[in-house]
């Protein structure tokens, strides 16, 4: 009985937490961590060591994106084989291998376009061009899911009835590569963006192993703005959504206008950036997260200290008397400079303990 209350415990959603996961309790402390192991990295470690601000290639309207799902289990620190080529000379050529349960050899070749001037000329714009944080974390996702590997951060057998919803998407990086393991994929960022979205999803649409057929039939959950895109019956969607105009709104408003089909997992990846957008990013993540249901992953590259503590401290002082939030941090997850954090929320009268 034991075993099977632990193994509960460690279950959020479609996330499995590892043992070494550490619950945050304040938000000092975990920057502290985070920046000393930091530091101990070393700074000349090719592609995984400090990049800048953590753009792929800012200069590129096109890259290909070639993740290598080599059929060994990855080990942390383990040189990432995700490689990136410049150029519009289209897909590679590489055959796709065996199909997605016998995995190795595979390569899933993904053509991303960007929109380099929008990142020049239109002001706070940064997700017209890829970063690396994707990159990074679609290798890492699909090499666990494709190897069925048992220390997967998330679970293959909860994720084909799962449903994303990916904050920040940018280009569609994350919506291209784990649509086809997931039930359900909505990609959501400000309505500028949602046109570059959408070109990178159709241009993708044809790879033989992009989408995987679900059951059940899309219905756009966001009005006017939202935008659905369906290959035999997988259900990936396309909506505007922008923190700001949620932080705003009333609570009634937010209840009627920022409605989604339940949310297993919100993804948040590499969106902590600017200081001024993080009470506009807590509030989104608090209204799109049900309680005892959404798991909300959480991947950051570790640039300034200041902007990590406040998001910290801002998610953990999303707690009530009603209310609690529990943020884990998850170690040795991604190589390289970053952070994962868990964030579960729950209603005190049915707190996990």
């Amino acid at each position: 009985m034991a075993n099977e209350a632990e193994a509960r415990i460690r279950v959020r959603g479609p996330i499995r937490l590892p043992a070494r996961a550490t619950l945050v309790s304040d938000a000092d402390e975990e920057v502290f961590l985070l920046y000393t192991d930091l530091a101990a990295k070393d700074p000349l470690d090719g592609a995984n060591g400090f990049r800048g601000l953590g753009y792929v290639d800012s200069h590129k309207n096109t890259l290909n994106i070639e993740i290598t799902i080599d059929g060994r289990l990855q080990k942390p620190g383990q040189e990432s084989t995700a490689n990136v080529h410049h150029g519009r000379s289209g897909r590679s050529t590489k055959k796709k291998g065996k199909a997605p349960t016998e995995p190795e050899g595979h390569v899933i070749s993904i053509e991303l376009l960007q929109d380099t001037t929008a990142l020049r000329s239109r002001k706070g714009d940064t997700g017209s061009v890829l970063w690396r944080a994707s990159v990074d974390f679609a290798h890492y996702a699909l090499q666990k899911y494709y190897n069925r590997a048992p220390d997967a951060l998330l679970n293959a057998d909860t994720l084909s009835r799962a449903h994303i919803l990916e904050l920040g998407a940018g280009t569609g990086l994350l919506g291209i590569a784990l649509s086809p393991i997931v039930a359900r994929y909505t990609l959501t960022d400000i309505d500028a963006l949602v046109p570059l979205i959408q070109k990178n999803l159709a241009h993708n649409r044809s790879l033989p192993s992009l989408f995987r057929s679900t059951t059940g039939t899309r219905r756009p959950a966001h009005g006017a703005i939202s935008s659905a895109l369906t290959h035999q019956e997988s259900q990936v969607c396309v909506e505007a959504l922008d923190w700001e105009v949620l932080h705003g709104a009333s609570p009634a408003l937010r209840r009627s206008s920022f409605r989604y089909p339940p949310i297993d997992l919100l993804l948040v990846v590499d969106c902590i950036y600017h200081p001024s957008l993080l009470p506009a990013l807590l509030s989104t993540i608090d209204h799109l997260t049900t309680p005892g249901m959404t798991a909300v992953l959480v991947v950051v590259e570790l640039r300034a200290e200041d902007v990590v503590r406040e998001f910290i401290a801002g998610w953990l002082a999303l707690a009530s008397d009603e209310i609690s939030w529990q943020v884990w941090s998850i170690s040795e997850v991604l190589d390289g400079p970053y952070a994962v954090w868990l964030g579960w929320k729950a209603r005190r009268d049915h707190n996990d303990k």
